[in-house]
């Protein structure tokens, strides 16, 4: 880290202008400079948990795909609404239609791939304001037709209080470490020169993961919530003082 001092020298007033000139003076930091990375990680039990669900439709035409997706997808929604959910909290994440083929040729048929159909899909994410109910509604949402989900991924709300909980404890143990280093050393003190922050919000990224469930499937899904963090990562700066 540097300090720079800029000195101007002018020259005599009875000179013409354009004879000033301009003389730059810089003064290096001579105290020796730490560079601290501290990490600092808050956690409590979520309090919304996101959910991908959708429904998938094959047909021999893709008009009639698209329209039998639209009428389950309707009652899939329509079954998270009187399970309480918030049109808010419902977004759609993704709609294809493909054609299918199969390319396993059998004997006696042509060769090449066999057209299938089409097939269509609808996804959205789902936020659940009642981490008790997650498993129910997870059943519900099968119930009411849908042939995936992906999911649960939980995450704090406000994830505020707590990256303000994590920022006090990153700084405290910077000016800890950076007090051991200085009196290690043989210096008198740390003066602090930078402060940098990066941190994440309490939401890990949702889970790659995808699972397919029949009509059937077991009621009371069991869901454990466990606990999330709220990070906070500072880059501090301090030089040491005699």
């Amino acid at each position: 880290m540097k300090s720079a001092l800029t000195l101007m020298a002018l020259a005599s007033a009875a000179l013409p202008a354009a004879t000033l000139a301009q003389t730059s003076v810089t003064i290096a930091e001579t105290a020796p400079v730490v560079t601290l990375n501290i990490t600092e990680t808050v956690e409590a039990a979520p309090d919304i948990a996101t959910v991908g669900t959708g429904v998938q439709t094959r047909a021999p035409t893709a008009q009639q795909a698209m329209r039998d997706n639209a009428t389950k997808m309707e009652s899939l929604v329509a079954a998270l609404a009187r399970a309480g959910i918030a049109k808010k909290d419902i977004q759609t994440s993704g709609i294809n239609l493909s054609a299918q083929y199969d390319y396993n040729n059998r004997e006696g048929e042509p060769a090449g791939p066999r057209f299938l159909g089409y097939e269509a899909s609808n996804q959205v994410m789902v936020k659940l304001r009642d981490i008790k109910r997650v498993g129910t509604l997870l059943d519900a949402m099968v119930a009411a037709g849908a042939t995936n989900i992906s999911g649960p991924s939980f995450a704090i709300d406000n994830p505020a209080p707590m990256l303000v909980q994590a920022r006090g404890a990153a700084l405290k143990s910077a000016k800890t470490q950076a007090d051991y280093y200085a009196q290690a050393a043989g210096y008198r003190s740390a003066r602090l020169l930078s402060i940098a922050e990066s941190n994440s919000g309490g939401m890990p990224p949702m889970p790659m993961v995808q699972s397919r469930f029949k009509a059937e499937a077991a009621a009371d899904t069991p869901v454990e919530p466990g606990q999330v963090g709220s990070s906070v990562t500072l880059t501090v700066q301090y030089a040491l003082e005699r």
